[in-house]
């Protein structure tokens, strides 16, 4: 704080403007502020899953595909164990869903949880044109639930809570 007491004999009225209690009220009103925000702030109360991944349930009627790159560079898919083209994996894809809609008693009968899921294992250096392709064929095909099975990583526990 600092006042100007006058020098001299000059009569003229001081032109300086005192600051401080300008910042005094400054300082009131961001630490009003800081306060006052966060009581304004609202968000969603959520609880978020604390599961790092859900073990895989396999049913008898879900496929099972392996996806692997061969030695000449093309895309390898195996339905089980066995060795099958782009064109064969449509054609037993689509007969497999047939198959299991007719078990049902058709269509109108069908629920969610009796559509079979397909399960994808990828090799790791396989590119993703293979498992893309393959992908897209389960979906032509017209299965809606397509996953992937990987490997937790070591010393990782499963647990649900």
């Amino acid at each position: 704080m600092a006042m100007s007491a006058g020098s001299g004999g000059d009569d003229k009225p001081l032109s300086d403007i005192n600051t401080t209690p300008l910042v005094d009220v400054m300082l009131v009103l961001l630490i009003i502020f800081l306060i006052a925000v966060p009581v304004v702030v609202q968000t969603v109360d959520l609880q978020l899953p604390k599961v790092a991944f859900e073990p895989t349930t396999t049913k008898p009627e879900n496929v099972s595909l392996s996806v692997t790159q061969a030695s000449d560079g093309k895309c390898a898919v195996f339905w089980g164990m066995a060795p099958v083209s782009s064109s064969e994996l449509l054609d037993r894809a689509v007969a497999k869903l047939e198959a299991d809609i007719k078990k049902v008693g058709g269509v109108e009968n069908m629920t969610p949880e009796d559509l079979p899921e397909v399960h994808i294992r990828g090799d790791i250096n396989t590119p993703y044109r293979c498992i893309g392709g393959t992908i897209y064929t389960m979906q032509r095909a017209g299965f809606p639930k397509v996953g992937f099975i990987s490997e937790p990583e070591p010393g990782t526990t499963t647990t649900r809570l």
